[in-house]
């Protein structure tokens, strides 16, 4: 780690000696919808100077460059500027800046986990899940989790699309999609930037980016971020906890155990030191390039690499046993991830005449993988090595995901009757994974509980779509807009296979390590057998008409379809897609000569067939996961609204509202999980051990209310430089964590997180200084729950939290 952040630092510095120009002031970015190039993207116009500058964002969550306030779509734009400012590194940092957006980090696959307008899926961090919010960059499709949990780099502005995008987007945008621009290169332009960071927590961080103009024609851009900090889970101490020999004799005994192999809890088993849970150790670089030889055509490119060291999110105990800090486990696994990720992406417009302009976008990634996680998360301690816990290890011994996309559309530009836009999209994947668990009695020294390995050597993906839109503008404030999308998805698993333990007497009871190769052999049975296949077509479809209110005012209503294929499951069953119908009316309007905007939107979700999955042991005592769709239909309704302010000529608001009032739950009779022990049995029907009635349930993640307010004031000092408190204060009620709805413990309460910032500027704008601190009350968050059973209808609950109390100081040079 020293020499990266040698290398790192010293590459910072070499970038800020060479720079010899002072940093432009910032240019007005907004264009026309149809003469603005797709490479300059959405809400790049800073903020913080000119009134105008509210209703200067621009957006292309319709496949062309429009006018945040003239998109008839619930769009949230966040610029650059608001990234940087509210220190947004992933997904799950933006969430608190969109209305009815959340998220979670799952520990043992160490993903980020997205819901939006209360839909959503847990579940959805393994090569069987998708998840029901897209995630692009640059309009490129980033198939799996694991992507979510990546480091943003250099990112020019973030578009959340809320409600189904099948029709444009397509795959897996449920009920939204989350598009990154990058930053792309500019000709004719030297320019760049350098910040350096520290932290509490050990926490440094340093971010550069330089344009270089190759030529009159050609242009890059080389950018590249390191981010750490130490974990926020400390170790707990086994000595102390742990029991006398003498008891642990005594309950060895009690358990029936023969006294000549008893053998006393090694403490050394248990990590005490090292890298800590909840680590960052997160790197990107990237390097992009445009080609534009003339006016008529541009290509966009870039090569991108991401590296993660970090460690996985820890399930904490809701109530720490007396005399444990809350922020700490006793761990008998220690953390571990590395995990690498390569991407290509290319962009390239024709305008083929001044009526036309043809784009082929396409992307190639892979990502490989390993991590091991504390899945029995130390919530008991053992009274002897075979009795009074469990040892439970979630390791992922190596998993290459392989994906690449293509899209060719062709799209009508200038001003027309009629605006439309047709194209082709083809997507594949072809993953490959290994999981195991060992489970054992008590310690690693105990007994087999039960463990597995899961090898699925061959999955893939194709999908095949093509998709039109078009827009009638049957007068200068009326328009009339409709859409369709037909989709072929067809997956396979190819040579997929669980082991489950025999329970073989005659083999030793020992964890199965990465090498082992499960047989009978050494106390392994097929337990399931996974080779299959799906497929499926859909057409998915978009209505909607707007009207322009005057100058500054657009009013819309849309009747919009989105789709999620099924797919293959452990045993090589399949389960089916799931449709959702979506019924909305918004308004975007611009008050007080545009220093006031005003977007709100209402809406109504349907689902059929809505899908939930989870980890679940079947009746012959072997596990996997389970999928199951829910029957009849799942209902949401809630509302939306966001409002910007200029007040003044120095005080900028943002205040985001959104409520889900109704979010219940279909018809499920057997919803089971292993992350939730102590469910009652379940009858043979139903093909799982354990479970409930979850039918009718109010959905998780989906808050009453919810409100996010930012401030923030310059103060013109006497030397002409700029200092700016920045305030953010989020609050939202009570909500559930799992479709189960049992209890407090498994429920966040409504409760409210505060960050403030202090930035200096310089008069010139050439360098900046900022102090912060995040979560200033210190407020134990929770995203996701789970219980583990401790007898006698006692429960033990542990959760995922947001981080706590974070506070440090950045630097900044623009050059």
């Amino acid at each position: 780690m020293a020499y990266r952040l040698h290398a790192l630092y010293g590459a910072i510095l070499v970038v800020l000696v060479s720079s010899t120009d002072a940093l432009a002031g910032p240019a007005d970015q907004a264009q026309a919808a149809d003469s603005a190039q797709p490479q300059t993207p959405a809400a790049a116009a800073p903020q913080a100077s000119a009134a105008k500058t509210l209703d200067a964002v621009v957006v292309t969550g319709t496949k062309r460059v429009t006018p945040l306030q003239k998109t008839p779509v619930a769009i949230s734009a966040i610029n650059a500027e608001t990234l940087g400012k509210e220190r947004v590194m992933t997904v799950q940092d933006i969430t608190k800046l969109v209305p009815s957006m959340q998220a979670t980090r799952q520990g043992d696959h160490d993903v980020i986990t997205v819901t939006l307008r209360g839909i959503g899926n847990d579940q959805a961090k393994t090569e069987y899940a998708d998840p029901e919010v897209a995630i692009f960059v640059d309009g490129v499709y980033s198939p799996r989790a694991e992507a979510a949990a990546g480091l943003l780099l250099d990112i020019e502005s973030a578009e959340v699309l809320r409600g189904p995008q099948g029709t444009l987007w397509g795959r897996n945008s449920t009920v939204g999609a989350v598009n990154f621009q990058t930053t792309k290169p500019e000709i004719g332009s030297y320019f760049g930037n350098a910040q350096l960071s520290v932290g509490n927590y050990n926490a440094i961080g340093a971010r550069a980016a330089v344009n270089l103009p190759i030529s009159d024609t050609f242009a890059m851009r080389v950018a590249f971020v390191q981010e750490q900090h130490d974990g926020y889970v400390d170790y707990q101490n086994p000595i102390g906890q742990l029991p006398s020999v003498d008891a642990q004799r005594a309950a060895y005994a009690a358990s029936g155990g023969d006294p000549a192999l008893f053998q006393p809890i090694n403490p050394n088993l248990f990590v005490t030191r090292g890298d800590k849970y909840n680590a960052q150790d997160q790197s990107a670089a990237r390097v992009s390039a445009l080609w534009q030889p003339n006016e008529a055509f541009s290509w966009n490119l870039a090569l991108e690499y991401f590296r993660d060291r970090g460690t996985p999110s820890m399930n904490l105990m809701q109530k720490p046993r007396a005399g444990q800090d809350f922020w700490s486990a006793l761990i008998d696994t220690a953390p571990y991830i590395e995990r690498d990720g390569y991407a290509l992406r290319s962009r390239m417009d024709w305008d083929l005449n001044d009526r036309m302009r043809l784009s082929y976008i396409a992307g190639f990634s892979r990502l490989d993988g390993s991590s091991t996680y504390d899945q029995d998360s130390g919530v008991q301690v053992p009274t002897s090595f075979t009795t009074g816990a469990t040892f439970q290890e979630d390791r992922t011994n190596g998993s290459k995901y392989k994906s690449s996309s293509h899209e060719f559309n062709l799209a009508s530009t200038g001003t027309n009757t009629l605006d439309w836009i047709v194209g082709l999209y083809y997507a594949t994947e072809n993953n490959s994974m290994r999981f195991d668990i060992p489970l054992f009695n008590g310690t690693q020294q105990g007994t087999v509980g039960w463990q597995g390995s899961f090898i699925q050597p061959k999955e893939t993906v194709d999908s095949y779509a093509g998709f039109g839109q078009l827009t009638w503008n049957v007068n200068d404030a009326w328009r009339l807009t409709a859409g369709a999308r037909y989709t072929d998805d067809q997956k396979q698993n190819v040579g997929g296979r669980g082991w489950g333990w025999a329970y073989n007497p005659a083999v030793p009871q020992v964890p199965i390590s990465t090498g082992t190769i499960p047989g009978p052999g050494n106390g392994f049975n097929v337990s399931t057998v996974n080779d299959g296949k799906y497929s499926h077509n859909q057409t998915t479809w978009l209505l909607r008409t707007d009207f322009d209110v005057g100058k500054n005012g657009l009013v819309y209503a849309s009747v919009s379809t989105g789709y999620k294929s099924g797919g293959l499951q452990d045993g090589g069953a399949t389960f089916g897609h799931e449709e959702l119908t979506n019924y909305e009316i918004g308004g975007k309007f611009s008050f007080m000569e545009g220093r006031l905007v005003w977007n709100s939107a209402l809406y109504y979700m349907d689902f059929k067939d809505f899908q939930l999955s989870a980890p679940v042991t079947f009746p012959d005592g072997n596990r996997g996961l389970g999928f199951n769709n829910v029957a009849g239909s799942t209902k949401v309704w809630g509302y939306e609204s966001e409002l910007s302010a200029l007040i003044g000529e120095n005080d900028r608001l943002n205040l985001t509202v959104s409520g889900i009032p109704k979010k219940e739950l279909g018809t499920l009779l057997y919803a089971g999980s292993n992350d939730y022990q102590g469910l009652p049995a379940c009858p043979p029907v139903s093909g799982i051990s354990n479970c409930m009635n979850v039918s009718g349930n109010e959905l998780p993640h989906a808050p009453d209310f919810a409100l996010t307010l930012m401030w923030e004031h310059d103060f013109h000092l006497g030397n002409g430089g700029t200092l700016t408190p920045r305030f953010t204060a989020h609050y939202e009620t009570e909500s559930w964590l799992s479709v189960f709805n049992l209890g407090n413990e498994d429920r966040q309460k409504a409760y409210g997180r505060g960050d403030i910032s202090l930035r200096y500027e310089e008069p010139e704008r050439r360098w900046w200084a900022s102090a912060y601190v995040q979560n200033v009350t210190d407020e134990k968050t929770r995203t996701a729950a789970g219980r583990f059973n401790a007898g006698d209808g006692q429960y033990l609950w542990v959760s995922q939290y947001l981080p706590p109390l974070t506070y440090g100081m950045s630097i900044g040079l623009n050059f």
